[in-house]
């Protein structure tokens, strides 16, 4: 599932470099070789910031396992993908929501800081901090993390997610310009499709037909006491 998230973070970030583009644009540095480590820590920290994420929601959807709601959960989370997929541009509504809000202006405050104190550990920490504004597609992106129903597949998951958006985010960093309105939308116009595949995978696994790594509850018996594992084939 892996691949998915790559192309997830590919096709996403074509939807979402009008808010990221700015603040790429922004991330500079003396000379080309640390002009170029300090966009690449930029983005690694955007791709950290992903992963820890995944592991918060991998730890939660593996928490809801436990509790014998495997195959459900992947069902249900199926069916939010495909709403995101179908719903992906309203999805950065909720940037208008009293209880972002909050956050989004302490984000913004962290951006400006370090961008202005300049240098490759700020520059990693700008990375850091816009991991953490909401977005329609990280939104998608972090369903599927919870669906994997692993702390590490979760967290690997969004890490993909993030690597995937670095190509177009670093060629927009050295070009200087902002990708044509036309391209942009030849690219956003596949997100749909992308996202109602990622979720229908999700539902076919939670329906444990034996394909798409179906989750699988395993019982041991050890005499008196039974241990249940959950599988995935």
């Amino acid at each position: 599932m892996l691949w998915t998230a790559f192309l997830l973070g590919f096709l996403g970030s074509f939807h979402c470099v009008g808010m990221c583009g700015p603040i790429a644009l922004a991330v500079g540095g003396n000379g080309n070789r640390s002009y170029f480590s300090n966009k690449i820590l930029y983005n690694l920290g955007r791709s950290v910031t992903y992963a820890l994420l995944g592991l918060i929601v991998g730890s939660i959807g593996f928490s809801l396992s436990l509790a014998g709601v495997q195959q459900g959960l992947s069902i249900a989370m199926g069916v939010m993908i495909l709403i995101f997929a179908l719903m992906y541009k309203r999805a950065d509504q909720f940037l208008a929501i009293p209880a972002l809000s909050g956050i989004v202006i302490w984000v913004k405050r962290q951006l400006s800081r370090f961008l202005k104190a300049g240098g490759s550990f700020a520059f990693f920490a700008t990375g850091l901090a816009n991991g953490l504004l909401p977005c329609g597609m990280v939104y998608m992106a972090l369903v599927a993390a919870l669906a994997l129903q692993s702390p590490i597949l979760g967290a690997t998951y969004m890490f993909f997610f993030g690597i995937g958006t670095i190509p177009l985010l670093l060629t927009l960093m050295y070009s200087g310009n902002l990708i044509p309105v036309s391209v942009r939308q030849k690219f956003q116009k596949a997100i749909p499709y992308l996202g109602a595949f990622i979720g229908l995978l999700f539902i076919f696994r939670g329906l444990g037909l034996g394909m798409f790594y179906s989750p699988e509850l395993v019982v041991f018996d050890y005499g008196s006491e039974q241990v249940e594992i959950t599988m995935c084939r």
